[in-house]
């Protein structure tokens, strides 16, 4: 199983908090990975570091063998958490900027899931609820031919009679030789997708689990197990 992602003894502070401390930590391909932690327990962070968006303190980060930069960016399609879209376009021009920016974008298959998800080509970004411009994003990231998809928060804002297609359009939409690493705090909805599950506190990597054993060792659900243990 091919390596995507190593990171070593990577820290990464804001001033006199500690971010990251000291993370160790491997994505293999062909899985999907679930980063579990509270809101301010480093996720971000090191969403962001992988990204390249931010400057680490020390330690090492490569993917496919590069450190994050322009060689990356190729490689991971990334959904940040907060929305991004140029609020005075349309869907339809947000899909040709895609196109027209990244080679590996696929026209057709984003068409085909703005269809499934009753979303409109012709309507505006800032029409557009916050849910609605999520899943747009979503579609978008998802689109892509990808080897590393970061998604922060995909299920925010979004209805939960949505949570299943868009989890099901996650499941079905990546091949065998990328992964998708997942950073949530809605454990309980995201989990059945998971392979692989790697919880963070206060900047340290707590655990590196495989989803199915865990269950089963711990006699619960990830989501019981997580409430229980942070």
């Amino acid at each position: 199983m091919e390596i995507l992602v190593q990171v070593d003894h990577l820290s990464k502070s804001y001033g006199t908090k500690v971010a990251l401390k000291d993370v160790c930590l491997t994505i293999p391909t062909g899985k999907i990975i679930g980063l579990l932690g509270k809101n301010g327990s480093g996720k971000s962070t090191l969403i962001k570091l992988i990204n390249g968006l931010l400057r680490k303190d020390a330690g090492m980060i490569k993917v496919s063998g590069y450190e994050p930069g322009v060689e990356t960016k190729r490689l991971i399609s990334y959904l940040p958490e907060r929305t991004y879209l140029d609020r005075s376009q349309s869907v339809q021009q947000i899909l040709t900027f895609f196109q027209d920016f990244y080679p590996d974008f696929n026209l057709e298959k984003a068409k085909r899931l703005i269809q499934d998800l009753g979303l409109d080509l012709n309507m505006k970004i800032s029409s557009m609820s916050k849910g609605m411009q999520e899943k747009l994003q979503l579609i978008l990231v998802m689109s892509r031919n990808a080897k590393l998809y970061i998604l922060d928060e995909p299920l925010g804002g979004v209805d939960p009679s949505t949570r299943d297609y868009i989890l099901d359009t996650i499941l079905t939409n990546f091949s065998e030789d990328a992964s998708i690493l997942i950073s949530t705090h809605l454990i309980f909805d995201v989990e059945r997708i998971l392979d692989d599950v790697i919880f963070v506190d206060q900047g340290v990597i707590r655990g590196y689990e495989e989803a199915d054993r865990l269950r089963t060792e711990q006699g619960c659900s990830i989501d019981t197990y997580f409430r229980r243990t942070f």
